[in-house]
């Protein structure tokens, strides 16, 4: 079978370990190139932490490129009150002696969409500052990239304000650029990841799942981001949906992005057709079978060697 070359870029945090650890270890992907950037927590840390699950899972030869450290425009904040202080906290990892590949995290992305024999699709997990500086500096790229697969956003109200989704809100002048570059883009935001919550029922089974399973459930338990329900593990939505399209309905919408003001990191999709002229730039994940999510979840796992 032939896999699917992936890059993945990151800012881990507990849901980015859970959507890195099912992707290096499905047998459908193959993981090219891990990158980082400033979000969930700083870029030194976010990038530690690829370096820290990579040795974990014994993936030791995909390469992690250190990434933004700033947004482009916006001062920097961090979501440490819902990922710890670390990005992964609850699980005391061995100490890394991983080392990130020398390049930055633009440039890697480039020479690795440059090399490859096919365009490549992109999973972007955090802030889309690396996505962005490679859009800018290397335009002539964008024939290699053959679709964007983007946790955040929200057609719904937001996370982080009444209107914006973390991701987004963190580098919005970013986003904007990125969803004007005239590449497919899938949105997969608040509007399914906050169905598709990890039920107590679901992490529980997580914690018997040999010691990736363990590591997972340890670091999903210290995770704040809580809802009655359960908690939602918005970032391996995104792999997910390569994996099983058929399980996220999508609607094709104009999606525009506010970049200042009391609404900056708002993504607005234009659903009453008052301004796009039917144009659209993106499929939109509105709905998704989170039981067949759950199930799958605890089915990667279970498969994971380690």
């Amino acid at each position: 079978m032939e896999k699917m070359p992936l890059i993945l870029d990151m800012d881990p945090g507990v849901d980015d370990a859970v959507a890195l650890a099912v992707a290096v270890n499905n047998p459908v992907f193959d993981v090219k190139l891990i990158t980082s950037v400033a979000g969930n927590v700083n870029v030194d840390k976010t990038t530690r932490n690829e370096l820290k699950l990579l040795q974990f899972l014994d993936k030791t030869e995909i390469p992690v490129a250190r990434g933004a450290a700033q947004p482009l425009k916006k001062k920097f904040e961090d979501a440490a009150y819902i990922h710890g202080q670390s990005g992964l906290p609850g699980y005391d990892f061995p100490s890394v002696t991983l080392k990130p590949d020398p390049r930055p995290a633009v440039k890697a992305i480039y020479q690795t969409l440059k090399q490859a024999p096919a365009p490549m699709t992109i999973v972007a997990t955090g802030a889309y500052t690396n996505i962005a500086e490679l859009l800018l500096r290397y335009p002539e790229i964008k024939a290699q990239i053959s679709r964007l697969i983007l946790m955040g956003g929200s057609i719904s109200g937001g996370n982080v304000s009444s209107v914006a989704e973390f991701n987004i809100y963190t580098d919005p002048d970013a986003a904007k650029i990125v969803y004007q570059s005239g590449l497919p883009i899938v949105m997969i935001g608040l509007d399914v990841t906050l169905q598709a919550l990890v039920t107590w029922e679901t992490l529980k089974k997580l914690a018997a799942l040999g010691k990736t399973g363990t590591m997972l459930y340890q670091l999903i338990t210290a995770y704040q981001d809580i809802h009655p329900n359960g908690k939602p593990l918005h970032d391996v939505n995104t792999i997910f949906y390569l994996l099983h399209p058929e399980a996220i309905e999508t609607k094709n919408y104009q999606i525009d992005v506010v970049t200042q003001g009391p609404a900056i990191g708002a993504t607005v999709a234009d659903i009453q057709n008052r301004w796009s002229h039917g144009q659209t730039n993106a499929k939109v994940g509105v709905n998704i079978d989170a039981d067949y999510f759950n199930q799958w979840l605890l089915a990667e796992v279970s498969q994971m060697v380690n």
